[in-house]
Order: C-alpha cells, then structure tokens, then sequence
C-alpha cells in the first residue's frame, strides 16, 4: 500500500523557496540601483581614469668593448613626443597643441609639418597638378588661393585663435592628426629627439598637455667613430621585412645588428624587452604605471681587439696608402685602398684588424642620407668592404715560405741544397723570369733556402716547386689555412682560392707545369685574404704550431656570468653556417726547417741585402719579414696594377704578434713595411723618432712573371 502524501510539508517547501527567490531579486535591484542611481556618477568617474594600454619596456642593448674593457659600442636614448587620443572638447584639444608646439619651438625642435600653406605670405608649397588633386581631396574650390584655403583648414578644425602663425602651428598637427590618424591606444609622433629639457617641461606641466606621451626610442652609440668599423658593423631600426620574420621577438621601434659583429651576435645583444600598464585619465593624462614584465639587458661582447693598437694601425694604414699614392717613396702609385691585421701568434687572438678606406657606422645608425650613401656606394675604393675578410688577393713573395717549407717536407730540397740563379728559368718551352733578372738583367747566383727567402728569389722557387710537383705544395699551404676559411666570428668571409688541379678542374681548365712555378711564387690561380696570411705568419712564428683565429674574446652574460667558448663556438657555426676547415692531414712540421725559413725571414730586414732592410735597420728589435709585390692586372689606363705586402713577426726570438699588411696597387713590399715597423714600434713602446731610413736607397721591384 502506497504512503500518504503529506502536502502540508510540500506547500511549506514550494514557499520557502518562493520566499529565497524573492528576496535574492530584491537584493539584486537594491544593488543595481546602487551602482546606477547612488553611485552611478562616481563610479562612471572612476572607469574613466581606467583606460589603459600596453607599452614595451625596451631592453638596453648589450654593449661591444675591447679586450681591455674600453667600451666601443654602447645604446643611449632619444626622446619623442606623441598624442594620444583622449576625451576632451576641440577648443581645449587645439589649446594644448598650440602649447605643445610652443615648447617644441621653445628648444629648437622640428615638429609634425606637412601641411602644404605658407604664411606670411600666403601661398601653396606644392606644384599645380599636385595642388590640383590636393584641393580636391579637400573639398576645395579649384580657384582658392592659398589663403581662402588656409582658413577653410581653419573653420575645419573650429579654430578660435585669431594669431595667424598661432592658427597655422594648430593646423600643421591637426592636418597630421587627418592624415594619419590617432586613436587611446594609437599615437602620433609629433616630433623625434627631443631634448631632456623639453621633457622634462612636458613631465613636470602634464595636465597642461592632454594626450600627450614621451616614448623612448634606443640609439646606437659608436663611442670612437669610424675606429673599426668593418669589425663593429652596426645597428639600426628593424625593416618591416626582418620584422614581419621575427614579430615573436622585436617591435617595429626595436634596432637590430645589420652587419659586422653587432649582425654575428645579435641573439645575444638583444636582449628581452619586457613590458608595462599604463592607465590614463579621460583626458590622456597618465595616472598610473605599473611594470608587468621586468626588460632583461642584453650580453656585452668582449672583442680580442685592442682598441689603441687598432687606431695605431688604422692610421699607418692610411698614412702608408697616402705616402705611396703622393710617391713618398719614390715613383708614386694611384693606391687606392689596403688592409692590415695584428695577430697573437700563439693563440690566433686578432689584436687588431683595419681596411681601408672605411666607413661611419653612426651614419648607419642614425639613418643615413642619400648623398652620404651613395658617396660610399659609387667610391672605387670600396669603403662598405672589409677587405681583411672579404677580399681575396695574390700573396706574391710572401707565400714563398710555404714553398721552402713544402720543398723541405718533401725532400725536394735539403738546408744544403744550393740552386744556381741564372736569370731565367727555360722549361716547357717557356722562359720564367726572375724579378732580379728584369732589373738588372742577371742572376742571383747561387743560394740556399735562407739566402732564396732573403733575396726573394723566383728562380730557386720555380725549381723547388718543379721538382716537388704542385700537389705536396698544396699539402702544405692547406695546413696553414691558405684558400680556406678561418672561421673568425664575422660575416661574408670568403674562402679566396688555392691552386691546385682540383680547382682549375672546376673551372673547366688544364693544368699546366707552367702553373705550378707561378704558384710557387704566390701567383698564378693563388687568392687569399689578409687574415689568411696573418695566420700563416703567425704559425711560422709559432714553430709551425695551428691556431685559429679568433676575435672575441668572451660574452658576459647580464647576470655576470660568462658565456663558454663551446658554445660561442657553435653558435658563430650555426649563425654563419661555416667553420675552420683544417687540412686533411695531421702534419708536424720539422722545427729545424721552420727554423731555417724564420731565419731566412729574418735576413730579409737584418741584412744590408734583405729586401727590408732599408726600412728595419736601426730598429731595436729583430724582426722575422717577407716583402711580396704580387700582379694583379691592369687599369684602365692598361699600367700594370701591383699588390703591395709585407708580412713581419717579432721579436724574433720569442715571437709574440704576427703583422700582415697589403695595400692594393702599392708598387713594392718594402714600401708597406714601413707601416709594420711603425706597427711594431707602438706595440712594443719604442720611440721610434731615432729609427732612421736611407731615402735615396732604391726599392727593389719583384716583377712577377
């Protein structure tokens, strides 16, 4: 039997709940009318100080120094003001332009101006089709003058003023205002630099000025000028093409590296840019700011480099170029431009590193001009290239190290050995001549491998490649690096080219025996770079041990911490998507035919018959040199344009930089080596006013064949 409902505790509960639901509501409209009818006004009030938006606190760029700690590269601030939109009337909106542009004009600054009426007298800026299309996008009579449309802008923009200059300040930023438009979260750029004074008049009066917002915008700093410039590279502002590639990680006001080491260690200079929330009143006046995501710096990069020995070389750079072009020497040479670098030789460390002509990264920077761009752009000097790493050249007499050595390894030769130099070289069907033969019509005579680098004679080269054959002459320029990348931690290093069968193969050429001699003597198919050559120096002087060349010398981290050499490493090998490339034998060189190739290049400044001499006798330190002067084509005017090198070692004994200097159609080695010696001297902090040079000795000229 079913049980007896009870709807006496089922009406209590339908009325208890009835009961709860009315109350409920009740507190519902009591709440509602509180918020809209008691306090409706206040808190509308409240919600109108809260408008808000999101600005990027941009992380300061990391900073470039030199191996001392001298700071080379460095970011620094400039100032710009914008308006924002915010809800104010039109009268008190112009009123506050007015006394923006005041205080713009007040320190000098340029403002937002392209409202195309002068006055005073009234006319048009613009030119009459362009006029023509401008009147009608305006709604303008086709007739108008200037100044009927002057005050149509004026009516436009309801403009109370009756101060003509006062009215046209209004306009130029309302007419900006038009055209491209503003919005609370959208600013216009009034004006760009602007000094701190104005900002700090800005700050100091903000409710005078509604709307209005100071942005930081970073600028990179090249503390030195042009002072190795090919090293640094430089930073500018992101092109909407490398931003729309990394929108993850930079703004549209962020600068990033372009070339040179701020491009290589961009990831690290960075840094991560962090953000926070402004909030506005109604007028745009900012009430409050608070930092949501702190910016992290970026990483200093600590370069090898020693920033007063770079300059040193910079300046006999060019002062050696501008010697041998106003024949300082001699016969005067249309040098044009050259490149030296300063090597550790027993850790590869490059102490300093110049090309010449160069360039001004602040120019970059800053955002250069079109007539400062194509000044370097049309220069035949080619001040944009680094020419240490970029450009590879035919070493001429100073690869004969590599010969002897090569010929040594092989037994083609021994330190007895002695050739006969007669002048010139008949074999194949050819004749090679010596260089000493074209000057003087004779021979050397009879030398070793010493008395051959002292003299730089071709002929005992022509017969010691002849007889080694050209693949255990390739055996050994491999070792030392030659026609291969170094791998140092920059960009567009070229590998320049060794010859070799292999390499006349891929261009669809024989070989020839006639190859191999003019090989012998750095000519021929041979093209390297300075760097190149500065670390073939550097492992002679070092007893023939390998080294690589480098030219950082750490990454600090922003927390103080360091970076590790293996992972400098792969990143450089990642980011440029090249490394050392070792030859493919592990050789250990005899120290005694090193020996003998070093005191060879010793003789080459030491004794009255080196072909130095002149420029290192009375020089208080022993010097190990090779003078080369290698051809390279003709001009325009069909002369012969002739490479000077010079590539020096000291102290002789303990041997501790390598110095190699090339200047592009220079004439003669012994010329650049004048520009090493001073090199040396500054190095070693001698004083070099005692070093005297015999001015009337006659240059020897290697004319290569």
């Amino acid at each position: 039997m079913a049980k007896k409902i009870n709807k006496k505790s089922i009406n209590l509960r339908y009325n208890t709940m009835t009961v709860f639901t009315y109350i409920i509501g009740i507190i519902l409209i009591v709440q509602l009318f509180n918020l809209q009818i008691i306090h409706g006004k206040e808190y509308r009030e409240e919600s109108n100080t809260r408008l808000t938006r999101e600005s990027t606190l941009l992380a300061a760029r990391g900073e470039i120094l030199d191996r001392s700690g001298n700071v080379l590269v460095t970011s620094s601030q400039k100032f710009n003001v914008e308006l924002y939109k915010s809800k104010i009337d039109n009268n008190t909106l112009n009123n506050s332009i007015l006394k923006i542009v005041n205080v713009l004009e007040k320190y000098q600054v340029s403002y937002s101006d392209s409202f195309p009426i002068n006055i005073n007298p009234f006319s048009f800026k613009i030119s009459d089709e362009t006029l023509k299309n401008w009147k009608k996008s305006y709604n303008i009579g086709e007739n108008a003058t200037a100044e009927e449309a002057f005050y149509k802008f004026k009516d436009k923009y309801k403009i109370e003023n009756d101060d003509v200059t006062e009215i046209r300040k209004i306009i130029a930023i309302r007419y900006a205002i038009t055209k491209e438009g503003y919005s609370s979260t959208k600013a216009l750029t009034i004006a760009k630099d602007v000094p701190r004074e104005a900002v700090a008049e800005f700050s100091e009066n903000g409710d005078e000025f509604p709307g209005i917002s100071i942005s930081i915008e970073p600028v990179r700093k090249y503390n030195e000028g042009t002072l190795a410039a090919h090293i640094l590279g430089y930073a500018a502002k992101i092109q909407d093409s490398e931003y729309q590639t990394r929108k993850d990680t930079y703004t549209q006001n962020d600068i990033i590296g372009k070339t040179g080491i701020e491009a290589v260690f961009e990831e690290y200079l960075k840094g991560k840019n962090g953000t926070k929330q402004i909030d506005m009143a109604v007028d745009g006046t900012t009430t409050a700011e608070v930092v949501e995501k702190e910016a992290v710096a970026g990483d200093d990069v600590v370069l090898t480099i020693d920033s007063k020995l770079q300059k040193v070389v910079e300046n006999a750079l060019k002062a050696n170029i501008e010697k041998i072009r106003n024949g300082g020497f001699g016969k005067a040479y249309n040098a044009q431009g050259g490149a030296c670098v300063v090597m550790n030789v027993k850790n590869g460390e490059v102490l300093a590193m110049a090309s010449y002509p160069d360039y001004n990264p602040q120019s970059f920077a800053n955002g250069i001009g079109t007539e400062e761009w194509n000044n370097y752009l049309n220069n035949e000097a080619h001040p944009l290239l680094d020419k240490t790493i970029q450009s590879a050249y035919a070493p001429g007499s100073i690869f004969k190290m590599v010969t002897a050595i090569a010929g040594l390894e092989s037994g083609s030769i021994t330190l007895n050995d002695r050739i006969n130099d007669v002048g010139q070289y008949k074999k194949y069907g050819a004749t090679w001549d010596c260089w000493y033969y074209t000057d003087y019509h004779r021979g050397h005579g009879s030398l070793n491998v010493i008395g051959a680098i002292e003299k730089s004679c071709n002929y005992f080269f022509y017969e010691t490649a002849d007889r080694m054959g050209i693949d255990n002459l390739n055996k050994y320029a491999k070792y030392f690096g030659l026609g291969t990348k170094t791998g140092i931690e920059l960009p567009n290093e070229t590998a320049g080219t060794l010859a070799s069968k292999d390499y006349v193969k891929s261009i669809k050429q024989n070989w020839n025996p006639g190859d191999t001699l003019n090989a012998a003597i750095g000519q021929g198919y041979n093209r390297f770079t300075p760097l190149q050559m500065a670390k073939y120096i550097s492992m002679i002087a070092n007893g023939g041990n390998k080294i690589d060349a480098t030219i950082i010398k750490t990454v600090q981290k922003s927390d103080g911490t360091e970076v590790s050499k293996d992972e400098i490493n792969k990143f450089v090998t990642e980011k440029l998507g090249s490394k050392t490339e070792n030859s493919e034998e592990d050789i250990t060189l005899n120290k005694q035919y090193v020996d003998a190739v070093k005191q060879g290049m010793k003789s080459v400044t030491s004794d009255e018959s080196g072909t130095a001499y002149v420029r290192f006798k009375n020089f208080n330190i022993e010097v190990g040199g090779k003078t080369g002067s290698a051809e390279a084509g003709k001009d325009s005017n069909n002369n012969d344009i002739v490479n000077a090198w010079f590539a020096g070692f000291a102290p002789y004994d303990d041997p501790e930089i390598a110095v190699v200097i090339m200047v592009e159609n220079g004439g003669h080695g012994n010329y650049t080596a004048e520009a090493v010696r001073d090199i040396m001297a500054e190095y070693f902090g001698m004083n070099t006013q005692n070093v005297t040079e015999d001015m009337t000795a006659t240059a020897y000229t290697e004319n290569m064949r």
